[in-house]
């Protein structure tokens, strides 16, 4: 059986092993997925990653020039508030059909009395990673990756950045509630 027989595809992309293609993934994503490899032999075979064109990256434009489906498309937002003099920093990873509800069920799991976007400059800095591929794979200790539940469900996607603009990783949702670290939270993400 071809190792890469499970490899995760959509649209009209070219996807790879992830793996197999650190010039596509920021130093702390490659990192993190190495590692994970060593625990979990589905990164290797289920965890993709293609080159897109990076003035396309934005979910909607992506999806309508390469045929994804939207319900695929999982976007990752980092969330602060300060507990005292206590930060807390988390990644709230949600269906790109939804909003993080960051004024009610992430200021409620942090435990914090006002929680708000990590300002741009920051978040690149911290994580490693570029403006608009900001991932749930590799962010730093400490923060919490709050991922939400529907994205456990069997056949489900998810299509996210990579840590660079130039490429996205493509994983079931199942492995992507399995990585290290993850919080599976029920109604992360609301409608509008």
């Amino acid at each position: 059986m071809n190792e890469h027989a499970t490899l995760p595809t959509l649209g009209d992309l070219a996807w790879a092993p992830a793996v197999e293609h650190p010039e596509l993934l920021a130093d702390p994503v490659l990192a993190a997925l190495t590692a994970w490899a060593g625990t979990d032999p589905r990164v290797t075979s289920q965890v993709a990653v293609t080159e897109i064109d990076p003035e396309h990256a934005e979910t909607a434009t992506l999806n309508e020039l390469h045929d994804l489906p939207p319900e695929a498309s999982a976007n990752c937002v980092l969330v602060a508030g300060k507990r005292g003099e206590d930060e807390r920093v988390a990644a709230c990873v949600v269906p790109a059909s939804t909003f993080a509800d960051v004024n009610k069920r992430v200021r409620k799991l942090l435990d914090v009395r006002k929680a708000s976007f990590l300002p741009m400059d920051r978040a690149v800095e911290e994580s490693g990673m570029e403006y608009g591929g900001i991932t749930p794979v590799g962010l730093p200790d400490g923060y919490r990756v709050l991922v939400d539940a529907r994205f456990a469900e069997e056949g489900t996607m998810a299509l996210m950045g990579s840590g660079v603009r130039r490429s996205k990783l493509l994983m079931p949702g199942p492995v992507l509630c399995a990585m290290p670290g993850v919080e599976v939270v029920e109604d992360l993400g609301i409608t509008r």
